[in-house]
């Protein structure tokens, strides 16, 4: 564990913890969880181990979040696990494409989508609140595959920011879901995404094991309580969270690209 103080110790804990109730909801608890790493770790750590130890950290709090909607939301969970390993290939792939690209080229043309995406829900008051009685077809389940999965994925691994919020919104646009079971369903791909990042870095040996271990445990009752949110205040409620974290997320892009 790193030579850090007990009062940023408590810090990083309570962002794990809010972190963790953001992500169960709609996704994008990265957002505040990724930079509270950076900046409470001592001065001249690689990145690396932020990184490392922010999936062991958030992969504990999405499986929390996922077996709580997989008890009591309609998820298909053979679905969500096909969705889940496209997503891993994409995001192992997107990985590779990241060592050689620079991200910042793609920032803007995210921020424009996002802002798109932002737009189109809150003109469109019924997106996600009640799911479609049509059964969805092969068709639009092979494009959740390559688009939520492959797709996705891919940005994961080559940007990240928001990827959870993405799969909402693709989930939902694509099967016709209720944001409340595109939530659920998003959960259990995260968890395929966020095992093989974290393998990835524990095997390079970038991950605090024991910091983890103890902000796991608020982002597991977060994820937990977020979930459980969720289920209990609806879609209507989630839209409201994920409008919040769509601007959010393009406020921390913009700042990234044009302000840090």
């Amino acid at each position: 564990m790193p030579d850090i103080s007990l009062t940023i110790v408590v810090v990083l804990c309570l962002a794990s913890l809010a972190a963790g109730w953001i992500d169960a909801v709609v996704g994008g608890g990265g957002l505040l969880l990724l930079p509270a790493m950076l900046l409470g770790l001592p001065g001249g750590t690689p990145a690396a181990y932020a990184l490392g130890t922010n999936k062991a950290v958030a992969i504990v709090g999405t499986t929390g979040a996922a077996v709580t909607y997989a008890r009591k939301a309609p998820v298909d969970v053979r679905l969500a696990v096909r969705i889940g390993l496209a997503a891993l290939a994409g995001s192992t792939a997107g990985a590779f494409v990241a060592a050689g690209l620079s991200t910042d080229v793609l920032k803007p043309v995210v921020m424009v989508v996002l802002l798109g995406v932002g737009t189109f829900v809150m003109l469109r008051p019924a997106f996600g609140t009640a799911p479609s009685a049509e059964p969805v077809s092969a068709r639009r389940v092979l494009a959740a595959i390559g688009l939520a999965g492959l797709g996705i994925g891919f940005y994961d691994g080559l940007i990240g920011p928001g990827t959870g919020t993405f799969l909402v919104l693709a989930l939902t646009a694509l099967l016709h879901f209720d944001l409340v079971t595109a939530s659920a369903t998003a959960k259990i791909v995260n968890c395929c995404t966020n095992a093989g990042a974290l393998a990835t870095f524990a095997w390079k040996g970038t991950v605090y094991w024991q910091l983890a271990a103890l902000m796991a445990v608020f982002n597991l009752v977060g994820g937990t309580v977020g979930a459980h949110t969720a289920l209990k205040k609806g879609s209507g409620f989630v839209r409201v969270v994920l409008l919040t974290v769509v601007f959010a997320l393009v406020a921390n892009l913009a700042y990234q690209q044009w302000i840090a």
